[in-house]
């Protein structure tokens, strides 16, 4: 989340593949306007309310119910500032959610959380930790984005 500090102040997040909500409710934590969660597991989706809840975030929050592939490729380019995504490991989906991206770049930074031996399209910054991997795209980089970034 400290990569993406400097762009959550104000930001329009969306948070794919939701899960708890632990990656849209810390941008809200940091200063993010709204964000949006997308979930459709049942369980997933009451531990995500009732977190929103527990934190009084429900005025910044929307939820949908939905597969976060089909949300994702029905939105334009630019709909919001941040996106993340932390795909279920092993089906392919982290190379899916950044090759829509880089086609149809729907936020200005998105985060795709990975296992580490998963590839993924080129054009992102990728940090380790352990067996995760955490890949992030930016739109329109400069050169002291990507040096902040880095």
């Amino acid at each position: 989340m400290s990569i993406v500090q400097p762009w959550l102040s104000g930001a329009r997040v969306l948070d794919l593949f939701a899960g708890s909500g632990a990656l849209g409710l810390e941008a809200l934590s940091r200063g993010a306007a709204h964000v949006d969660f997308v979930e459709r597991a049942a369980e997933s989706l009451r531990a995500l309310r009732a977190n929103i809840a527990a934190l009084d975030a429900g005025a910044h929050a929307r939820v949908q119910r939905d597969d976060a592939v089909q949300v994702m490729a029905a939105l334009s380019a630019a709909e919001y500032d941040v996106a993340f995504a932390d795909p279920p490991y092993g089906e392919g989906l982290a190379a899916a959610v950044a090759e829509h991206w880089l086609a149809v770049p729907f936020a200005t930074i998105l985060g795709v959380e990975h296992a580490a031996g998963d590839a993924v399209p080129a054009g992102g910054t990728t940090r380790r930790y352990g067996s995760t991997a955490v890949t992030i795209y930016r739109a329109d980089l400069r050169p002291a984005d990507r040096e902040m970034m880095s």
